[in-house]
């Protein structure tokens, strides 16, 4: 029970890897406030089965101005945060010379300036109880690039500065901030691709396999932990060795 008197707050916690996240850390011990734009269709069962430790939040961090306002409410009501999961994403895929800007500024608004609400909103009162883990989602895409996907390889770049960035602000008051960059994770987008295509990409993997959700979930219940307490500001990749 690594997390056990912990309270956490597990963006994007619907399904994928934010579902298997929030499953862990209630494994763990700790009580969890998921936030999704759509409540999961067995959430009252989850919750039940949680024993009143698994709360929701329903909210559209697509609509960055009313973010705040919903955390800070959030905040008050849990009495304080001790880990901060920043891992709600969307994609909006095309060729740069075919995004729109509209596209373009969604993915941004949802992906990094949603979370660098939440981190600055949690993190001041982490900061005041001088004790906190922040994790946010990056990718590897974030690092290396991908073609059709110069908004997402933006926006987690994004989230990379702003991470080691808030790590050197907030480190001398006891708080942490990490990043995790998945690669190649199973999930409702993966399963429409072909399976020739996951065959090339599996081809890319040392590990050659395709990582699952809850291998994101360990590396992010490790930096949850007091196992990484002299740890902050790093990016660590879980994609089975593709960008070695």
């Amino acid at each position: 029970m690594r997390l056990e008197g912990k309270k956490a707050l597990v963006t994007g916690a619907s399904r994928g890897i934010g579902r298997a996240i929030t499953d862990r850390f209630l494994a763990e011990g700790a009580e969890v406030w998921g936030l999704g734009t759509r409540e999961p269709g067995d959430l009252q069962d989850r919750i039940a089965a949680s024993g009143g430790k698994l709360h929701w939040i329903s909210a559209d961090l697509g609509k960055v101005q009313e973010v705040e306002a919903i955390v800070e409410g959030e905040l008050k009501k849990a009495g304080g945060f001790d880990i901060l999961v920043n891992n709600a994403g969307i994609t909006k895929d095309n060729l740069s010379f075919r995004m729109s800007l509209e596209d373009f500024q969604k993915v941004l608004d949802v992906n990094l300036t949603a979370t660098f609400i939440i981190a600055r909103t949690v993190g001041r009162d982490m900061i005041r109880r001088r004790s906190g883990s922040i994790i946010n989602m990056a990718s590897v895409v974030g690092i290396h690039g991908n073609g059709g996907q110069a908004n997402y390889a933006a926006s987690k770049a994004g989230v990379i500065g702003v991470t080691k960035s808030l790590a050197r602000e907030t480190a001398s008051r006891g708080v942490r901030v990490n990043a995790i960059a998945p690669g190649f994770i199973a999930s409702d987008m993966t399963d429409a691709v072909s399976e020739e295509a996951k065959g090339k990409m599996i081809d890319q993997i040392p590990l050659k396999r395709i990582g699952q959700p809850d291998d994101v979930a360990e590396a992010v219940l490790f930096l949850a932990s007091d196992a990484s307490a002299y740890i902050t500001g790093q990016v660590i990749a879980v994609d089975g060795g593709m960008f070695i």
